[in-house]
């Protein structure tokens, strides 16, 4: 069969346009905040021979999850095992899960009683049992942080199998909203085999299984092509995470990239070995942090199937916190990859200056509470991720309150926050000073503080930065510090980033994001834009003066004082 260039187009948009229809149903279906509103879900069609062929990018941290532990969760249950109108449920992080909130659902795809691929999508569930509401804490096992679920068949021909929902049921806090949540995966994964069973019908099993090949050639050849474009080298950096969450012992990691003719490799032979502690990375995660960063690096026009994947060279020893091994918590394996992934791109800054930026906040930033809803009588779990600072660019300011590179997921409003559960946001803001100087400044970091009103809660901080801010590049200086709060208008007690607390009714917690790094020297800012910060609020006036040498009067730039002040500090040259 020849290839027809617009046939190719309509079938390449097509599979993709079906794993972006079950991700809009799993977010209309679903329940949680963090699900429905946060996006923090991922959807995939795989072919027969388990190859991804299409991926709708809600998370791409999700990139390395759904693309190793769909395929080992079919063979191991077995293909001949998954009838038409099945689905297999499955979050174990050492058969290439994360951690264990981050349940995938997988399901065969049949045309005409053939076999066509499968779909999957992978959810991020609000509570998953173990020791703290949401499943997040200083654990020093697996064990510790809720259910974990082998590959096993919670839909049979079309039906969901009630004693294996009841059992997982079981486990969870939550229970209204994951029923919802996980019905909501159901109806995604239907959407999904709908479309490809229309497109088939349309168009032809072997014409689409023909394009589906040429798809992921296409994509290897576009792949290898934009790699050899590449500068050649070896790139190294090194950073750490504050600390494990048990001891202020900061855990170590270590990046060397080498772009050579083979393409590009990650090795990560020189990070810290795995902490009994909430820091570890699976290797499904790491591989994620690279397959980020490469897709960074080519044309963004470049498809993400078994043809880019194919490029991703990674050697990251077993028992290292980049590659855990049983039983190793790994709850906050999330942490180390954010991290992760700003120390490969702080490598590559040599080889590529004006493409990558300072240091984000460089932590997921997990938050996790619950306890009984004064309204219903009823246990709750909430869970989410705080936004920070994005790093200064080489031309852009970077960000404020974001999800930083492939932590995609967005803010929660407060609106929603407070109907759906018990408790108010007193204070939603940005961090007045909290960017990294520089000519380019990092973001804003983010602070939100939760009041609990008639009732006591188990409270979570699972992030990280409250030692270090995330570094500058070219001069550029350090974001603030985060900080965790606990009672913030009255004792002010600070705790640290990895902690689990009882709080009393009424208490507030208050949790600040770190700022970004900035990007060259800040007595090379333009004082036009220190002057908007200030006018805006986000930088002081105070700050503009000491630290960018601009003076600020009455909102406006005093020229003459802010060029005599400069040339007095030497104008950041």
């Amino acid at each position: 069969m020849q290839i027809d260039p617009i046939q190719f187009e309509v079938i390449r948009n097509a599979l993709l346009e079906a794993t972006e229809e079950m991700a809009i149903a799993l977010r209309r279906s679903a329940y949680s905040t963090n699900i429905k509103t946060r996006a923090d879900f991922s959807c995939a069609f795989f072919d027969r021979d388990l190859r991804p062929v299409a991926q709708a990018f809600t998370q791409p941290v999700h990139l390395g999850s759904l693309t190793i532990l769909t395929p080992r969760a079919v063979r191991e249950y077995g293909p001949e095992n998954l009838r038409e109108g099945d689905a297999i449920l499955v979050n174990d992080p050492y058969r290439g899960g994360v951690h264990l909130n981050d349940i995938t659902l997988i399901a065969p795809v049949y045309c005409g009683g053939e076999l066509f691929g499968y779909v999957a999508n992978l959810a991020h569930h609000v509570d998953v049992g173990g020791g703290a509401p949401a499943s997040i804490g200083a654990f020093q096992q697996v064990y510790q942080e809720g259910i974990i679920i082998p590959p096993v068949k919670l839909v049979e021909e079309g039906e969901i199998a009630a004693d294996v929902f009841e059992l997982v049921i079981a486990q969870i806090r939550s229970k209204r909203e994951t029923r919802g949540d996980f019905r909501a995966q159901v109806a995604a994964n239907h959407s999904g085999i709908r479309r490809l069973q229309g497109l088939v019908a349309q168009v032809g099993f072997e014409t689409v299984a023909f394009y589906m090949d040429r798809l992921v050639e296409y994509t290897r050849e576009r792949t290898v092509a934009e790699l050899a474009s590449l500068p050649r080298g070896e790139f190294a950096a090194a950073g750490v995470i504050d600390n494990d969450g048990f001891t202020d012992e900061p855990v170590k990691l270590a990046v060397r990239v080498v772009i050579d003719d083979d393409g590009v490799l990650f090795d990560l032979t020189g990070c810290d070995p795995q902490r009994r502690a909430p820091v570890n990375s699976t290797y499904s995660q790491t591989f994620a942090a690279c397959a980020y960063v490469l897709k960074c690096l080519i044309d963004r026009d470049v498809p993400v199937n078994a043809g880019f994947y194919e490029q991703v060279r990674l050697q990251a020893p077993e028992a290292t916190v980049v590659n855990c091994t049983a039983p190793s918590p790994v709850v906050g394996g999330w942490e180390t990859q954010v991290r992760l992934t700003d120390i490969i791109f702080q490598a590559l800054h040599p080889a590529m200056p004006e493409r990558v930026p300072a240091a984000t906040k460089g932590t997921m930033c997990q938050v996790g509470f619950g306890g009984t809803d004064p309204r219903s009588g009823q246990l709750y779990a909430y869970y989410e991720t705080m936004a920070g600072g994005y790093g200064g660019r080489s031309s852009k300011d970077g960000p404020d309150a974001v999800q930083c590179h492939g932590q995609n997921t967005e803010n929660a409003p407060i609106e929603e926050i407070e109907i759906n559960y018990p408790l108010r946001i007193d204070r939603y803001e940005l961090i007045e000073n909290s960017e990294g100087a520089g000519a380019y400044r990092g973001g804003l970091g983010l602070r939100r503080d939760y009041r609990f009103p008639n009732h006591e809660v188990s409270f979570t901080v699972l992030s990280d930065r409250d030692r270090w801010g995330p570094p500058g590049l070219a001069g550029g200086q350090a974001g603030q510090v985060a900080e965790y709060i606990l009672d913030p208008e009255g004792a002010s007690e600070k705790l640290g980033s990895k902690v689990t607390i009882a709080l009393e009714a009424d208490t507030v917690f208050s949790y600040r994001t770190c700022g970004g790094g900035g990007y060259g020297s800040p007595l090379q800012r333009d004082p036009a834009a220190v002057a908007a910060d200030v006018r805006e609020g986000k930088v002081s006036a105070e700050r503009a003066r000491e630290i960018y040498g601009v003076v600020i009067e009455d909102g406006m730039v005093n020229a003459a004082a802010t060029a005599a002040l400069r040339k007095e500090r030497g104008d950041g040259v």
